[in-house]
């Protein structure tokens, strides 16, 4: 396992993020216990949910499963840095969401109660909350880690105007600030390198890419009947078939796996720490490790530039 530091922290994390949205609605608890031991023994690391995750089964739910995971080794906790997020709707109570610093004392305690930890890694707000000013997360934020429950604060699907409000605020108290954002990137959805990847950059933040493949898009024609056969998925194909034609075409050439190809060209970006995979078997755990070995040369990424275009830096993709 390779890994890298955070964004601008101190930590190391292993360069493939463990997601865990599956655990409970796709994956049975054996089978996610299963993934999580094999992914720990190949030497990740870093391991990611949310409060929200449970799909049909309710919200907390994944985060339960890796409660009880945890909980059957002790020091498995102290080998792994643990992610979870913060914003979305837990009930009906229209005060059980968002960034308020009620709703974030809250969430946290319940996120560590059914984690079954002391301290939570890694806190990311899960989306923008434009009712919450950065002074009233920073509030709530400073509070959980003097109180010792949570160490870093991280973002997910912020825009790049947002981490640089609240890293400004960060930086006018003296204050660390976010460490890390968590974004939509692949080579299908590139808009994050027009302003959320510079922003990223400038502010010293570690980008943590979810949907590497996607879903399902970047892995080639589907050769069961699993979501890929979904209606949606198939029209969302037919709609880029060319460029994902040719982005096979190129994988054959290599011999290798598309979604093997796709994991292993995010690696290859300056701005990303880690890569979140959400697999729902170990053989696709395993197609997130055969990434870690592939080197794409300066050729191989021009070629895939030619496939899926940059969208280029903000304003000049757009301006002029």
């Amino acid at each position: 396992m390779k890994y890298h530091q955070l964004g601008r922290s101190a930590l190391q994390v292993s360069r493939l993020c463990l997601g865990t949205m599956n655990f409970g609605p796709r994956t049975d608890q054996q089978e996610a216990f299963d993934i999580l031991n094999h992914a720990v023994s190949q030497g990740l690391n870093f391991i990611d949910t949310a409060d929200q995750y449970g799909g049909d089964l309710g919200v907390g739910t994944t985060e339960s499963m890796l409660g009880r995971w945890l909980s059957e080794d002790a020091a498995r906790r102290d080998r792994l840095v643990i992610a979870t997020k913060v914003y979305e709707p837990m009930s009906s109570d229209i005060n059980d969401r968002g960034l308020s610093a009620r709703h974030i004392q809250r969430a946290c305690e319940a996120s560590l109660k059914r984690l079954g930890v002391e301290t939570i890694d890694l806190y990311q707000m899960h989306h923008l909350d434009r009712a919450a000013s950065p002074e009233e997360v920073w509030q709530a934020m400073d509070r959980l880690i003097a109180q010792g429950k949570i160490i870093y604060a991280g973002s997910s699907n912020f825009p790049g105007w947002q981490i640089a409000r609240m890293n400004e605020r960060a930086r006018n108290a003296s204050q660390l600030g976010l460490v890390s954002e968590q974004s939509l990137y692949n080579l299908l959805e590139r808009r994050a390198e027009l302003e959320v990847i510079p922003a990223c950059q400038s502010y010293g933040l570690g980008l943590l890419p979810w949907s590497p493949l996607a879903g399902g898009l970047l892995a080639g024609p589907a050769r069961d009947q699993g979501r890929r056969q979904s209606e949606s998925v198939l029209s969302a194909r037919q709609e880029r078939l060319t460029a994902l034609e040719r982005f096979e075409t190129f994988c054959a050439s290599m011999n290798e796996d598309p979604s093997t190809v796709a994991l292993a060209w995010l690696l290859h970006q300056r701005a990303v720490a880690s890569v979140i995979i959400g697999p729902a078997s170990i053989a696709q755990l395993e197609t997130g490790f055969k990434a870690l070995a592939l080197r794409l040369d300066t050729a191989d990424l021009e070629r895939l530039d030619e496939i899926f275009p940059p969208c280029g830096p903000a304003p000049e993709a757009y301006a002029w």
